[in-house]
């Protein structure tokens, strides 16, 4: 069922965004009078497919859910009708085209807007910016950051949320040198400047982990409520009512030291020192290795604590917005998020981050279930993550893709004349072996975290 469900999701996910992708080219091809034969979602046999009485056109739904194309009028591709040569694509003029073939990744990145727009417009409570703790030995222990201070921003750019921060902080990935931090502490201005080394080329850490800090996290005591029956700590002698005091010999002031340490050590042997009763038990135990789908694996022993808190005020912000507000922060977030990618595939290719990172569709797929069992704001969130990668990835000018027609339109407005069909053909053999080896690449990435 776990399988059915990533697979919907993922269908339900990547079916949309092809389909407005899609439907870009086919409206603004209809707008500007080319005529259009076969609108189809995937590639391959046809499952479905219905044919308009009145256009003539046929949509179609395709055995391979993976992309989807809009087949026009067009002399290249067989005899057109002398009456129908004016509705013929490659009649059209130079701009003509490059409206009709940018129009897809455009309402990709569109559709992003409207989707923020969406999650923005809800009444919402969040954590403020104030760091909860910092960890020993760190930069950001190093640079002299505090608990309590409030992060206004990150190498000059305003931080009001905790997500705004972290994008700020991705934008380092891959860089080497100092991060600039300013904080308010009891209405005083402070700066920090924490250093960084191959920042996030390990992803195996969140950007706040690498620097030291997190957000405020309630005290929690580290007691044992509840141990699941088939995890590691029951199975190694933990017991309902154990208090962890120490981990390797490092102590465990509440809940979140226990977890940190855990979580950091997949089959690792932890000598975890408990308060029970009046005694202390020294117990040896193993947290087994769980892997998020993404190449990480994670230490879990199956046993949670009392999770009933209370947040105080000044760690809390509740955040409202107009609609144009909301429209606002949806651009500015689509803006962020475009330039996050184009950023990471730059620094990519110039070796500044790992290949490793690269995901392909089961990773897709493993994520969309994963976000869709959080709910339908956290799938929207993803799905617009994806729609803005895939405009973003079409407009790449790599022949076969949307960006490498453009770019040779572009040459042919420049030129005056289009570029011949020899240098077109060596172009989109170069383009395919590109396009192929990233997606082997991806492939052997996602095959590899399973």
């Amino acid at each position: 069922m776990n399988i059915l469900f990533m697979i919907l999701a993922a269908i339900c996910l990547l079916g949309p965004l092809i389909a407005i992708h899609e439907f870009g080219h086919y409206w603004v091809a209809r707008a500007v009078g080319v005529k259009v034969l076969t609108y189809s979602i995937g590639f391959g046999p046809r499952i479905l497919s219905w044919t308009s009485k009145k256009t003539g056109i046929e949509y179609r739904l395709a055995a391979l859910p993976l992309g989807g194309y809009v087949k026009m009028l067009d002399e290249r591709e067989g005899n057109v009708k002398s009456d129908e040569l004016h509705q013929a694509f490659n009649r059209q003029s130079v701009w003509k085209r490059i409206a009709i073939v940018a129009a897809g990744p455009i309402i990709n990145l569109l559709f992003a807007v409207l989707l923020f727009w969406i999650l923005f417009l809800p009444k919402q409570e969040e954590l403020s910016t104030v760091v909860g703790k910092v960890f020993d030995h760190t930069p950001a222990m190093q640079a002299g950051l505090k608990e309590d201070d409030k992060i206004i921003s990150i190498d000059g750019k305003p931080t009001s949320t905790w997500e705004t921060l972290n994008f700020a902080l991705v934008e380092r990935a891959g860089e080497t040198g100092h991060i600039n931090i300013q904080a308010e502490h009891n209405g005083q201005l402070k700066q920090y400047s924490l250093s960084i080394k191959n920042f996030l080329k390990d992803q195996n850490q969140s950007a706040l982990e690498q620097l030291g800090f997190v957000p405020y996290r309630p005290k929690i005591e580290p007691i044992v409520s509840v141990l699941s029956p088939d995890g590691a700590a029951i199975r190694q002698g933990m017991q309902v009512g154990d208090k962890v005091i120490k981990i390797n010999s490092i102590q465990t002031h509440d809940w979140f030291d226990v977890v940190d340490i855990v979580q950091r050590s997949p089959e690792k042997l932890l000598k975890v020192e408990v308060l029970r009763g009046q005694n202390i038990i020294i117990l040896d135990v193993m947290p087994q290795g769980k892997s998020d789908g993404m190449g990480h694996t994670t230490g879990m022993l199956g046993v949670q604590s009392n999770t009933k808190f209370i947040i105080p005020d000044q760690y809390k912000q509740t955040i409202q917005y107009t609609p144009v507000q909301a429209l606002e922060k949806a651009l500015t977030k689509t803006t962020d998020v475009s330039s996050m990618i184009l950023g990471s595939m730059t620094k990519m290719v110039k070796g500044l981050i790992g290949l490793e990172n690269l995901s392909g569709p089961v990773t897709i797929a493993k994520v969309a279930g994963q976000s869709a069992a959080l709910g339908w704001q956290t799938f929207f969130s993803f799905m617009a993550l994806m729609s803005i990668s895939l405009g973003i990835l079409n407009l790449l000018p790599i022949p076969m893709l949307d960006g490498g027609h453009l770019f040779y339109y572009f040459i042919e407005a420049i030129r005056g004349k289009p570029v011949s069909e020899k240098i077109q053909m060596i172009g989109f053999k170069i383009g395919m072996v590109l396009l192929g080896s990233m997606m082997f690449l991806a492939l052997f990435n996602d095959f590899m975290r399973l």
